[in-house]
């Protein structure tokens, strides 16, 4: 029997900002200041001010929106839109933390220490076949439609449980955002490019310092170039990829997040990602997006940043940053508005 859904059904919600808002805006309001603080040394900080303004003004549209007709469809725009700005968050953290010197070369020293190779290279070199590339690019690839499908389990099976995945699953992403910032390791797709294979393959892996600052080219992955999902995963990450957020792995630690919650709503859906799962946490080190030691760092942080979003949804009161009815009929948005309008205005 299909699944009937009810988009204009009423929902019990209050007016206040959903906890999936509130971490957003926290985190836009974190980087913010980070900017503010930045400023000279960034590349394009005043777009990247403009930007946070238009997010949260899209925040605040939606959650009118939502007031104006409460019902399943204007709550699911709210959550869907934060979800799907994660997008827009992953690349950002590059901003960042560019500006530190890069520590690849001590990640790939340790992974050399630790195992007598390089994983990353000789996973791809061993079991080169099509069949085996497709395999783990297609599970690479089915990364965001996981988490999709776990989401949207809960959308129509269990919504009482809705807005509390969906926060889960955004605060852990905003999690591991902070580290990547304050850890810049761009992963062997991007070291091992910069530095040449010759010095790879001689066990010689060299600080690069602040070279990803101005290079952040990808060249085109291991794998059948022939694939199709080779295809995919390569044109995703020219779009999307920077030379960031290698360690720890977050499609090991948020996929492992999604299998727990698959596994908290049912029992099937998590067997039936199961395989997915399995291919996308070896692709991490197959396409050399991750070492060995970001995907085994991604898997046991799983747990911890499971239970810090965990801990910050019960206490998401704290943090709520506002109650939504005073911030639409008071100036208090407007005048914040303004005043990082002036700061903008005054750094240039």
């Amino acid at each position: 029997m299909a699944l009937q859904v009810n988009w204009v059904e009423k929902t019990k919600r209050g007016s206040g900002l959903f906890a999936i808002e509130s971490i957003s805006l926290l985190y836009n309001a974190i980087t913010t200041i980070l900017i503010l603080i930045l400023y000279t040394q960034l590349d394009h900080p005043t777009l990247m001010l403009y930007e946070r303004l238009g997010i949260a003004s899209l925040t605040i549209a939606l959650i009118i929106l939502y007031l104006a007709v409460p019902c399943k469809l204007t709550a699911f725009l709210r959550i869907a839109t934060q979800l799907g700005l994660l997008a827009y968050w992953y690349p950002d953290t590059y901003e960042f933390n560019r500006l530190f010197p890069n520590m690849d070369h001590l990640f790939a020293q340790a992974e050399q220490l630790l195992f007598g190779c390089q994983p990353a290279v000789e996973f791809s070199q061993h079991f080169s076949s099509l069949w085996i590339s497709e395999a783990f690019h297609m599970g690479y690839f089915f990364y965001y439609p996981m988490i999709f499908i776990v989401v949207m389990y809960y959308f129509l099976c269990r919504f009482e449980q809705f807005e509390k995945v969906s926060f889960l699953f955004a605060a852990s992403f905003f999690i591991y955002y902070i580290v990547y910032i304050l850890i810049p390791v761009a992963g062997p797709q991007f070291y091992f490019p910069a530095i040449g294979m010759d010095q790879v393959l001689a066990n010689h892996f060299p600080a690069i310092g602040d070279y990803f600052y101005a290079n952040n080219s990808l060249l085109p992955g291991p794998g059948n170039e022939q694939g199709f999902f080779y295809q995919l995963v390569e044109a995703s990450q020219q779009v999307g990829e920077r030379p960031t957020a290698a360690f720890p792995s977050s499609h090991v630690g948020v996929s492992t997040i999604a299998m727990y919650l698959a596994w908290q709503g049912s029992k099937k859906l998590t067997f039936l990602l199961l395989p997915f799962y399995l291919l996308l946490c070896g692709a991490t080190v197959y396409i050399q997006a991750h070492y060995l030691i970001d995907a085994l760092a991604g898997f046991g942080s799983a747990i911890f940043v499971l239970w810090l979003s965990s801990y910050l949804y019960q206490k998401r009161a704290a943090f709520s940053i506002v109650n939504l009815m005073p911030v639409v009929q008071s100036n208090h948005i407007r005048k914040v508005f303004s005043y990082l309008l002036i700061i903008i205005s005054v750094k240039k």
